[in-house]
């Protein structure tokens, strides 16, 4: 190879390699309000008091819908790597049967914990293909079914 292959090589390298960003960028996801409307939340307000001071959750639960969450995090994201977590804030805020303010929970990232996913999958009766299915199912003559949009063809 000629010192000139070489030196091109080189200076091509560096310059593929440096042109790849290095700087992280901060993403905030979500709907927090601010400290002060979250001082104004009292204990008997009712719901329609609260959605005018801290405006709509990010949340209702939907197995009682008696609990409002408000969230937001704040991510560092590189390219393709995976985000890293930098603050997550939450309120929680829960109303009895008639509709006012029981409890407001607050958590961080600190005092709140990590849920991991299961990997988990039910296996749905009838849902699994043949072996003639799996390899030969788009193969062929396929006839068409009879319904109303076709007249009956």
């Amino acid at each position: 190879m000629s010192i000139n292959k070489v030196f091109f090589s080189t200076v091509a390298s560096f310059f593929l390699l440096t042109a790849c960003s290095h700087e992280y960028f901060v993403q905030t996801e979500g709907n927090m309000p601010s400290k002060d409307d979250i001082m104004q939340i009292k204990r008997g307000m009712t719901q329609s008091e609260v959605r005018k001071i801290m405006g709509s959750p990010s949340v209702i639960s939907s197995l009682d819908h008696r609990t409002w969450i408000y969230m937001n995090s704040t991510m560092e994201r590189m390219a393709f790597f995976e985000p890293k977590e930098l603050d997550r804030n939450v309120v929680a805020i829960e109303f009895n049967h008639d509709g006012e303010v029981q409890k407001v929970v607050q958590l961080t990232k600190e005092n709140g914990r990590n849920i991991t996913i299961s990997k988990d999958a039910t296996p749905v009766m009838g849902s699994e293909e043949t072996f003639m299915e799996k390899y030969f199912g788009g193969v062929g003559y396929m006839p068409i079914q009879p319904t109303k949009e076709n007249n009956g063809l």
